[in-house]
């Protein structure tokens, strides 16, 4: 009996995960936050859809993806919102004396802040999709995925790069375990600083710029797209896919400065 007993109040991977969507699930802001990253992602391709004409150089593809620009922080938030989860409704004690190994309640937050973006990254470019295309039509702006100009690249890098920021955020919530701070630092390493350093261009803050995480946005542009963007800077060409590894090192750089500072620190 007390075997059956010990088995069944064993911390488990599964179980973890399961108290974690729990805990997700019952904020308000799982629900709306993505809604409104989808609104976002849409109204700006709706909107810039309306003025396309044919011959001005609009893309099918970038009409689609142009929302990125604000749905980047709808998964910035979401990724902050579960990383400081336990220290905004003050519950970290009592999840991590449950959990007294600590680290498997990182892991289940990636899995939950990845899943959640996924589903919202999808769900965002199909909606994008859906809303332009009548005026995608009248411009005679057709929408080839198997088009060799990078369509289909940008769509996946569209999705890649939502949940790459969501897991951004995860990270930063997790070391700074303040909502707010977690938030404004984000904003500030993703757009800010890019758009400071944008308007003193020249060779050492063009290299700069591609060593931050907001030059991900490269891998959701079309290949003519992009290279115009290379073609302005002066720092290192990276390609879309050189750009997703920055983003991707400084997500996994935080997520383990999150797991060393969750297994050495305090948990408060």
């Amino acid at each position: 009996m007390t075997t059956q007993t010990a088995d069944r109040r064993a911390v488990t991977l599964p179980r973890v995960l399961a108290s974690e969507w729990t805990k997700t699930a019952g904020l308000a802001s799982t629900l709306w936050v993505p809604i409104t990253t989808v609104l976002v992602a849409v109204a700006i391709p709706l909107g810039l859809t309306m003025f396309a004409r044919p011959g001005d150089g609009t893309t099918a593809a970038g009409l689609v993806v142009s929302g990125v620009v604000l749905a980047q922080l709808g998964t910035l938030v979401l990724g902050v919102l579960v990383g400081t989860s336990d220290h905004a409704t003050s519950t970290a004690a009592t999840t991590y004396t449950a959990v007294p190994r600590r680290l498997p309640v990182l892991v289940t937050q990636g899995v939950l802040t990845t899943a959640l973006a996924l589903v919202t990254a999808v769900v965002a470019l199909g909606a994008a999709v859906l809303v332009t295309g009548p005026g995608r039509q009248a411009a005679g702006l057709s929408l080839d995925l198997a088009a060799d100009d990078g369509t289909a690249r940008a769509f996946v890098g569209y999705v890649l790069y939502l949940t790459a920021v969501a897991l951004l955020g995860l990270g930063l919530g997790a070391v700074l375990r303040r909502p707010a701070g977690a938030l404004v630092t984000g904003v500030a390493v993703l757009v800010v600083l890019d758009q400071v350093l944008a308007a003193i261009p020249g060779r050492v803050t063009d290299t700069v710029r591609v060593l931050l995480p907001g030059v991900g946005t490269r891998v959701v542009e079309t290949d003519a797209r992009l290279a115009l963007t290379e073609s302005a800077s002066l720092g290192p060409h990276l390609g879309a896919w050189g750009a997703g590894l920055v983003l991707a090192a400084w997500v996994v750089g935080l997520l383990v400065a999150a797991a060393v500072r969750l297994w050495r620190g305090d948990v408060t």
